[in-house]
């Protein structure tokens, strides 16, 4: 029996602790948040669940809170990740997030490789798995492609092509965080190209792009995600040496972003107009509706229409098996908004998160994962990549794949 602690009780954090209510080899879970409200009213719909308040900022705090916790899971900004990593190996826990790791005078790289390596050797002295990136995109979407370059004998390039339609007549930005969503619109991307970590512009090399089951072309742009960094370290020793790796995005919501980008909207540079000073990415902020998460308010934009609703999720795949090109394209299946709010009353990116990080959790709770230390989902071996596609297919997440 396992004892959680859920730290961050957003909407991902909320849908991973629902799920493990759920389980029978979990005996407690600890719903911890600095708004001891929210963790409050989640916890008094769980009967496994305790409430506590957290100050993330304290890892001293987290341990006390954590109360020699199995596993902590870890649903805050990717600025408190250090600080919950180290609150998790002072407890001697097992640890999960859904994010890359932000340490401050490091580029993305830079920290990510800190993780592999140095905190990586912490986590194994202690005996314990610390996975990071462990949501849909990332996470899920890392293990499928772990799983196709395991059908070839070399692999060439990666593509992980999303593409968001969900546009509803109430004006949504973002369906997840406002901030971190137009944070990673404002960065530079990072590619894997020819074996070097390289970065372009916000919303560059921008390609016409056809999907499965969409009637029209869509304009799809490079984005700054975790995935290319991740499977580059990785891809000698997992994936086959894969030498090129891109992550690219599209629909209304990067349009949106595109435009502010351009009029200097996602600037963190302070500026000055008519004396007074100003960070322009603050303003964006300040003005941007949150993403909902209350059931009343998503069944409101439903009740109020959407312009469209439609969406791909493909990872493609080329490389060489028994001296021939291979080419495999993934795509992921999942309920969209109206049916992932009839489903579970979330919204149709809460569900595909906050399910795929649940299983990785599960898989912790079950002891799936033999490995120690810290690790990306692309590590994960066929037999533990089995089990993560099992139980999403139960969860109605479910991958077509073509095999050229």
């Amino acid at each position: 029996m396992k004892k959680v602690m859920i730290i961050g009780v957003g909407a991902q954090g909320s849908t991973i602790a629902k799920r493990l209510n759920e389980e029978e080899n979990v005996s407690q879970i600890i719903c911890a948040d600095y708004d001891l409200k929210a963790a409050a009213e989640l916890g008094k719909t769980l009967e496994k669940a305790t409430a506590v308040q957290v100050n993330a900022g304290d890892v001293n705090d987290i341990v006390k809170a954590a109360d020699n916790a199995d596993i902590i899971v870890n649903g805050l900004p990717i600025q408190f990740n250090l600080n919950v990593m180290e609150a998790a190996l002072e407890v001697g826990a097992s640890y999960q997030d859904l994010c890359m790791t932000y340490i401050k005078g490091k580029t993305s790289c830079q920290a990510t490789k800190f993780i592999f390596t140095e905190q990586d050797k912490k986590f194994k002295e202690k005996g314990v798995l610390a996975m990071t990136n462990t949501g849909s995109a990332p996470g899920l979407v890392n293990v499928i492609v772990r799983e196709s370059t395991g059908m070839m004998d070399s692999c060439d390039s990666i593509e992980m092509n999303v593409y968001e339609g969900v546009w509803s007549k109430k004006f949504i930005p973002f369906w997840w965080s406002p901030v971190v969503a137009f944070e990673d619109m404002g960065e530079n991307p990072t590619r894997f190209e020819n074996g070097k970590f390289v970065q372009t512009k916000p919303f560059a090399n921008p390609v016409m792009m056809t999907f499965k089951g969409i009637d029209k072309p869509i304009r799809m742009v490079d984005h700054n995600h975790e995935e290319p960094i991740t499977l580059g370290i990785n891809a000698e020793r997992y994936l086959k040496g894969a030498r090129n790796i891109l992550f690219r995005y599209g629909g209304p919501h990067v349009e949106l972003s595109e435009a502010l980008y351009n009029m200097g909207f996602l600037s963190t540079e302070e500026k000055e107009h008519n004396g007074m000073k100003y960070i322009p990415f603050d303003l964006t902020i300040e003005n941007a509706p949150p993403a909902p998460k209350y059931q009343e308010e998503i069944k409101e934009i439903i009740d109020g229409g959407l312009i469209s609703e439609e969406g791909a999720f493909q990872v493609l795949v080329e490389g060489k098996k028994d001296g021939k090109p291979i080419r495999i394209t993934s795509y992921v299946n999942a309920p969209g908004l109206v049916e992932a709010f009839e489903k579970s009353g979330l919204t149709h990116e809460s569900y595909l998160t906050g399910q795929c990080a649940f299983i990785f959790t599960k898989m912790m709770v079950n002891d799936v994962i033999e490995l120690k230390g810290a690790i990306a989902p692309e590590v994960l071996n066929a037999a533990e990549r089995k089990y993560f596609f099992n139980e999403a297919q139960k969860l109605d997440i479910t991958i077509d794949q073509i095999v050229e």
